[in-house]
């Protein structure tokens, strides 16, 4: 149901035309290119991966929201478990496959090929991921609400379930690499 004009506020749970505009001007996945490129940030997200379980495409979607000011709605939170699915499914069974073959593709220029080959499909399978989590978030009525005055680290910590100290720490080290939001427009 639509909000009436007494519930419609800064904290509106509609999408505002001036997010949608901004976060359609800046794509997710070039967002994630030029982060995930940045000092200290992949060796973070790799931590918080093989550490904390967590995932980098939903890290690095989320970080893309934060630094619109917004945070994923009920909308894109449920949708977020099919994008997890094919991560389960699709990214990670390609991820351990070139991982597990690191050892053998340092002898084997064969097995240095097909190594390469799994890179490029497991990017492939994350820029898919990040693909559907863009879609997910521009999709319509409530699937982002605004993060005006929220703190960045806590609405991640909490969203990804971080709680340890060295976890905490890892994910400001991302934060900080974070450019600040946009100014209104």
């Amino acid at each position: 149901m639509p909000a009436t004009a007494e519930e419609t506020n800064d904290d509106s749970t509609e999408m505002t035309a001036n997010l949608r505009a901004r976060l359609t001007q800046q794509p997710l996945w070039a967002f994630a290119l030029t982060l995930y490129g940045r000092p200290e940030v992949e060796s973070a997200c790799l931590t918080l991966q093989d550490q904390a379980g967590v995932d980098v495409c939903e890290l690095l979607w989320r970080c893309w929201l934060i630094r619109h000011g917004a945070v994923p709605g009920p909308t894109a939170e449920k949708g977020l478990a099919e994008a997890l699915r094919w991560q389960r499914e699709v990214t990670a069974p390609l991820r351990h496959l070139r991982r597990g073959l690191k050892p053998e593709a340092a002898a084997h220029t064969g097995v240095a090929k097909l190594r390469e080959i799994l890179k490029r499909a497991e990017l492939q399978a994350e820029r898919e991921t990040l693909g559907r989590l863009e879609r997910l978030a521009l999709g319509g009525e409530q699937s982002l609400l605004t993060s005006a005055g929220k703190s960045a680290e806590k609405v991640l910590a909490n969203a990804l379930g971080l709680q340890k100290k060295t976890h905490l720490s890892t994910l400001h080290t991302l934060i900080a690499s974070l450019d600040p939001p946009p100014g209104p427009r």
